[in-house]
């Protein structure tokens, strides 16, 4: 992956992180909001196993819906410190998952 792409990922995860953080418990558990940053998270977490050569692991689900966007900064971290081994299907799948919470987080 390239730097430009790397960025355009990092801000991609960013913003999901950054318009998540101060919801209510109420609204996490609206609309499959929580299950859809749940998937995310896993997806992310998967495609960073895979750049390691790591199997993949299940990402655990946490007691309270209000850490999410900590969860999801936490694997996007991890998946931006492999950026560099991501394959271009990895790259596009990353941002096809980001496009998919997003869809039902907003």
């Amino acid at each position: 992956m390239t730097a430009p792409q790397a960025v355009t990922l990092e801000r991609a995860i960013g913003r999901v992180v950054e318009g998540t953080r101060h919801w209510s418990p109420a609204r996490w558990s609206s609309g499959g909001k929580a299950e859809a940053m749940h998937e995310l998270v896993q997806t992310l977490a998967d495609l960073c196993a895979e750049a390691e050569g790591e199997p993949r692991r299940e990402v655990p689900r946490l007691p309270n819906d209000l850490h999410l966007p900590e969860q999801l900064q936490v694997i996007g971290l991890d998946l931006l410190d492999v950026a560099d081994r991501l394959t271009p299907s990895q790259t596009a799948a990353a941002h096809t998952a980001i496009e998919k919470a997003r869809t039902v987080l907003f």
